[in-house]
């Protein structure tokens, strides 16, 4: 995990990825506590998580990116390395107004990681490129 994040919220990814290596699910506790620390991004990333809609995207020098298919249907980007998302939300609840820690996009990209839930996807340079720049263009 990235430590852009506080430590109490790290320290329930560490533990929610450690329950799934050991047991393959979470427990309501985990539940709970997402819901305490992350608000109303809780359970809509949740949701994303299960629909399998983070994908981890790839290319052949190591630069990583993940894609998550929004319940709009729109594909945000999301920077886990830096804590950012494309998504409007991210721009308003979490760096304008400072409501949150994140959106429910970035929130479930660290939790497809820390559950083993993470589609994998191997792409050029270029393409990556090009999955980059598509969302710079798009105003993101």
């Amino acid at each position: 995990m990235d430590s852009t994040l506080p430590a109490v919220a790290e320290e329930l990814l560490k533990e929610i990825k450690k329950a799934f290596q050991e047991t393959s699910h979470g427990t309501d506790t985990f539940f709970f506590r997402l819901k305490f620390i992350f608000g109303p991004s809780a359970v809509p990333a949740l949701d994303l998580v299960d629909q399998r809609s983070v994908t981890r995207v790839m290319s052949p020098s190591g630069r990583t990116a993940y894609q998550v298919l929004g319940s709009s249907g729109k594909l945000y980007t999301c920077y886990s390395s830096c804590h950012f998302c494309t998504c409007p939300a991210f721009g308003f609840t979490v760096l304008q107004k400072s409501e949150s820690l994140l959106c429910k996009h970035i929130l479930a990209v660290y939790l497809s990681q820390a559950m083993g839930a993470c589609q994998e996807l191997s792409v050029s340079e270029e393409q990556l490129t090009s999955i980059l720049l598509a969302e710079e263009e798009d105003g993101g």
